[in-house]
């Protein structure tokens, strides 16, 4: 199984993404549901572009370490269709990781944060990628896999597969999916919920394609509520470069106003939204504001 070749799925899938960013645009200027602000759009595609060029710059060095970590594997796991299938589930659940760590760590959130960062939503929003990415390490959370043994072709490939499969996920157009998928996958409905700004919504729906994940550890919310995108404290910018530096350089910021280790510390690793003056405005916290203001209405 050693000759096999893996091609580079989002690399084949790319013309499927422009056609149905196309496809959607004109469906939405005919009355479909949806939104495009022609700023907005150019801000998503620029990221996207500028994502594409960091991998080329950056991609060598991670899978030169992702090789140099497959040598200490604890298995020799061939590349075949089980060994696919197994490792897609096991790239999901570790994606879930990432994702959920790159909402509830600063450091993991400041590179996410751009994918967020849209009042919109629609499919040019899929395209909203980090440039970043590489600096906040948020390829180490795939180098499990390689020490389970999964070889790192097999890897590559199945994380292709998730990115591609989100895709999709980032439209109003679609309400729901039948026969009970959205019990099990993570679905275009699950995904608006975990783009928005509502206080139920923050820092729910981490899926990447199985929503299970959400829903074994208690991070799943349904969509009930008209979806407001965007971030708690929106940008008042549409520049890319403002949009992939603005939460590092407010890392920055903090550090050199921090008082203490402890808030430097926080800075860096503490949930986004700390403040080292006790005014909170992380989303437990707004979550946990809103939830008293709801019983007390009640």
């Amino acid at each position: 199984m050693t000759g096999w070749h893996l091609p580079d799925p989002v690399t084949v899938a790319t013309p499927a993404f422009i056609a149905l960013v196309l496809i959607e645009m004109v469906a939405v200027r005919l009355g479909a549901r949806g939104d495009y602000d022609w700023r907005d759009t150019f801000t998503s595609l620029t990221m996207g572009f500028g994502s594409t060029m960091a991998a080329v710059v950056f991609g060598s060095t991670i899978v030169t370490t992702y090789a140099a970590a497959a040598r200490w594997h604890l298995f020799a796991i061939p590349v075949t269709w089980w060994a696919g299938a197994l490792c897609f589930v096991l790239d999901d659940l570790a994606y879930y990781a990432f994702h959920r760590s790159a909402h509830r760590v600063r450091w993991f959130w400041a590179s996410h944060v751009i994918h967020h960062s849209s009042q919109h939503y629609n499919l040019t929003t899929a395209l909203r990628q980090t440039w970043t990415g590489f600096w906040s390490l948020s390829f180490a959370f795939r180098l499990p896999l390689l020490l389970l043994g999964f070889d790192v072709r097999l890897v590559l490939f199945v994380a292709g597969i998730n990115l591609i499969y989100q895709f999709w996920v980032h439209t109003e157009a679609v309400r729901r999916l039948p026969f009970g998928l959205e019990w099990v996958l993570n679905t275009p409905s699950h995904h608006r919920v975990h783009h928005g700004s509502n206080p139920r919504y923050l820092d729910r729906n981490y899926a990447g394609v199985f929503i299970v994940w959400d829903r074994l550890f208690g991070t799943f919310e349904p969509e009930d509520e008209p979806v407001r995108y965007g971030l708690v404290h929106n940008l008042a910018s549409f520049n890319p470069v403002v949009a992939a530096t603005h939460e590092w350089i407010a890392i920055a910021r903090d550090l050199r106003a921090a008082k203490t280790w402890r808030g430097r510390w926080m800075a860096v690793a503490g949930p986004p939204g700390w403040a080292e003056t006790g005014e909170a405005l992380t989303a437990d916290a707004v979550r946990a504001a809103w939830a008293a203001r709801t019983a007390a209405a009640e």
